[in-house]
């Protein structure tokens, strides 16, 4: 569960390819939600699909291991 810190909202600077703003910002026109949110959700969802892609890797890496001992 997050904190109440760290749901503290920091500004920071990014370049994006223009195709991508674009992409964004008609998919903000299209579904009614602001420019950061969508980002945010972005980096969300990237960091998650992230740490379980090296969950799963270091969980085969291990039966593999546990297999050849």
């Amino acid at each position: 569960m997050n904190t109440l810190s760290s749901l503290e909202k920091q500004q920071v600077g990014l370049r994006v390819p223009k195709y991508l703003l674009d992409e964004i910002d008609e998919f903000t026109k299209t579904y009614s939600v602001n420019r950061s949110e969508v980002i945010i959700e972005a980096i969300r969802s990237y960091v998650e699909t992230q740490k379980e892609n090296i969950f799963y890797n270091e969980f085969e890496d291990s039966i593999k291991e546990l297999k050849t001992a």
